[in-house]
């Protein structure tokens, strides 16, 4: 049965390809979006769905909010401000964003008349920090973020807690502590949180996605800040090698986009979905390095990357998705690594691409949040 649908941040990389899945649904879908600067320039990009209703507007604005949820009977809450360094000093923007517009729509979802039945929102594999490990003398071991002492020494490795000795990671699953590491990880725990209490005390049924590293087209190869995979891109599309931080060994979990969306329709359906929280990923562990080296032979680039071996404040050092639960309710990703890098050069190498992150870092330098 087609249903009326709100997504906030429609217009951006995750939320436009969910947009597309809802309209070839059948359903009847809006946009609220503020065509950020940063990621838009204040312009509606070419790709949205023409089928789809656009109103261009703030989360943190409320009457913004409770224009676009009237006659909704399910909203995607995908507007967030993304990026982990560049969190740790615009604090007051990206609490404002995340934290306060979340907590704006949901003083209108329980204070204002309106049909909303179901909420989903996109939360994010950073509120773990590190990823789950196992020790050889202790077993499964939730390590803190490295110390700057540490790091310092350049050992990247993360320890056991209880032994001191270097541990293995293993799939990290949902039922591991929350311990965000950045102003960023800390405000979308703030979004799943807010979400799920409200959504509990009021009946109104409510699912956090714990999206990991999500790539693929749309994503703003301007944007310096965004997903590893598009920065990279930048580089390689201006013939600068992409900048690697620490080893180049530490791993994420990349899950493709359409895979995202794919998840976001089934848990949308599914009422076993409701009030929990999922991880969304693919389940496998993949180094930076060499998504620096897959892009640059696809972009048939003899560029080699450039390991800096110097930190950044608050990275982690592997995390990747035990996918088993939400596995459990029918979800399967069905992008390999190996066809979505393909998918997204063949898009990168189309669009134009300013190499912006030499900036980034230096803004990250001059507050001291990287080694120098």
């Amino acid at each position: 049965m087609s249903k009326r649908v709100l997504v906030t941040g429609g217009a951006g990389f995750i939320g436009s390809h969910i947009v597309d899945r809802l309209v070839e649904g059948g359903h009847d879908v809006r946009i609220l979006d503020n065509l950020d600067y940063q990621v838009h320039k204040g312009r509606k990009p070419h790709y949205l769905n023409k089928k789809a209703e656009f109103v261009k507007g703030d989360v943190r604005v409320r009457k913004d909010v409770e224009s676009a949820v009237e006659d909704v009977d399910v909203v995607f809450h995908e507007a967030a401000a993304v990026g982990v360094g560049q969190s740790m000093y615009r604090i007051g923007y990206y609490v404002g964003v995340n934290t306060v517009g979340t907590a704006r729509l949901l003083d209108v979802l329980v204070n204002k008349e309106n049909s909303v039945k179901k909420v989903i929102v996109a939360s994010s594999m950073s509120i773990y920090g590190e990823g789950a490990y196992n020790c050889a003398e202790h077993g499964l071991v939730y390590p803190k973020l490295r110390t700057v002492q540490q790091l310092k020494k350049h050992d990247w490795e993360a320890k056991c807690p209880k032994c001191g000795r270097d541990v293995a990671p293993v799939p990290t699953n949902e039922e591991k502590p929350v311990k965000p590491t950045s102003i960023y990880a800390i405000t979308k725990r703030d979004q799943e949180e807010m979400c799920h209490s409200i959504g509990k005390a009021y009946g109104i049924p409510t699912v956090a996605l714990r999206y990991f590293n999500v790539y693929g087209p749309r994503q703003s190869l301007n944007n310096p800040y965004t997903g590893v995979a598009a920065i990279f891109s930048s580089r390689i599309k201006n013939g600068n090698p992409p900048l690697i931080f620490e080893d180049g060994r530490q791993s994420r979990d990349f899950v493709y986009v359409t895979d995202i969306a794919e998840a976001n329709m089934l848990v949308m359906k599914e009422k076993r979905a409701d009030y929990e929280s999922f991880n969304v990923g693919c389940g496998r562990q993949t180094s930076i390095l060499s998504i620096a080296e897959t892009l640059a032979k696809l972009y048939k680039k003899d560029i080699k990357p450039t390991i800096v071996n110097k930190y950044r404040a608050g990275d982690i050092r592997y995390c990747f998705a035990d996918i088993g639960k939400i596995g459990g309710i029918g979800f399967k990703p069905k992008v390999t690594f190996e066809e979505g890098m393909r998918r997204l050069v063949e898009w990168g190498g189309k669009q134009d691409a300013k190499d912006r992150s030499e900036q980034a870092t230096r803004e990250l330098l001059q507050r001291k949040l990287v080694e120098e």
